[in-house]
């Protein structure tokens, strides 16, 4: 019997809808499913208050890649936001990346070579041959203010373990940058969606049948039954019931208010990186589209430890879980009509444009 769909897709997020938009474009007839009761996976965006609210989390569009950069406009119109973090120590206000305002404020250097000479003082005094953990990596490439005051508190908070017992391979490098520059994001295109993300995957998704709150792995036969082929964006070892093990992920809790003031912060995103503050980071929503609204919202966002159940975020990129996709990967070659995709079908932390070209690659590969 023919199959009522060319395409199942499963996940309504961006991998998702640039195969369904490519697909739809060229005819294939497609089905996206997703388990949540929304669109637009982790970018979601909602409106509160007259701000766009990332539920799940900063997302700031960045990429050299002009083609990608393109592509979704055809669907938006990007803001000219920047990325400029900025790093509260008890107090102390640091600049993000590591720059010459940083290292100003730090040390009260003032010229390039004042900061070299400084950061080279502190990287020999505390220097490790063949350094074992994080801590030891991390003190060898920046010294040890720079460490204590920017690097420890923040990256144990994220892990949920001393960087004495993290490997230090985690930080294989430092961004230091010798100018007085705070864009972080050292990329040509960057911005935010006018109107918020979710509105530029209803875009890429309005000629394609959606449907929400739907559990593809619930019924995993049924819904193979509907389609030739099936794009599967879900956890890859959920997909053959963990069989081989368990992937682990760290996840993020959040705690969003609305304030009755105008503005919180002065910064979209500022990081906690003392130990005491429980919480990485505060997110002030409306910074992202320059809100003149007369109410704010933030968001207090938590690192957490992640059992099965809870929402992954972050693939552990470690040498045990690398292997283990490894084996996962080699089974999910195995089934021809699948296609595993995106952040959780491949295991792999994704900046937004990556997913965007991965996902453009794979489905030209698959319509040739």
């Amino acid at each position: 019997m023919k199959k009522t769909y060319d395409y199942l897709i499963v996940g309504a997020g961006l991998y998702g809808a640039v195969f369904a938009r490519e697909l739809t474009k060229a005819g294939k007839t497609c089905l996206v499913i997703d388990k949540r009761d929304h669109i637009a996976g982790n970018i979601y965006t909602h409106e509160i208050e007259g701000i766009q609210v990332h539920q799940y989390g900063a997302h700031i569009f960045h990429t050299n890649n002009k083609e990608v950069w393109d592509y979704l406009s055809q669907f938006t119109t990007f803001n000219r936001y920047t990325n400029s973090p900025i790093a509260n120590y008890k107090g102390e206000i640091y600049n993000m990346p590591f720059n010459m305002n940083t290292f100003n404020k730090m040390w009260g250097v003032i010229t390039p070579a004042e900061a070299a000479a400084k950061i080279e003082e502190q990287r020999k005094a505390s220097y490790t041959e063949n350094p074992k953990n994080l801590e030891e990596q991390a003190i060898n490439l920046v010294g040890v203010d720079i460490y204590e005051k920017l690097i420890k508190g923040y990256t144990e908070k994220q892990w949920g373990r001393p960087c004495t017992e993290l490997p230090a391979f985690i930080i294989k490098r430092l961004p230091v940058r010798l100018t007085y520059d705070n864009n972080y994001f050292n990329a040509l295109y960057q911005g935010i969606p006018v109107g918020g993300y979710t509105a530029m995957v209803a875009k890429m998704l309005e000629d394609v049948e959606v449907r929400l709150g739907q559990d593809y792995l619930a019924d995993k036969a049924g819904w193979d039954a509907l389609a030739e082929k099936v794009v599967y964006t879900g956890p890859v070892d959920a997909y053959f019931a963990y069989k081989l093990g368990v992937l682990e992920y760290r996840s993020v809790r959040f705690e969003t208010e609305v304030l009755d003031e105008a503005n919180y912060q002065g910064n979209a995103v500022v990081n906690y990186t003392d130990a005491e503050t429980p919480y990485t980071r505060v997110i002030e929503h409306k910074h992202f589209e320059f809100g003149t609204q007369e109410k704010t919202v933030i968001s207090r966002e938590y690192s957490a430890e992640w059992k099965l159940g809870d929402e992954p975020y972050y693939p552990v990129n470690d040498e045990k879980n690398g292997a283990l996709y490894a084996k996962y990967k080699e089974l999910a070659e195995g089934e021809k009509n699948v296609i595993f995709g995106g952040r959780l079908g491949e295991y792999q932390y994704y900046d937004m444009d990556k997913v965007v070209e991965v996902a453009l690659n794979k489905v030209r590969a698959d319509l040739v």
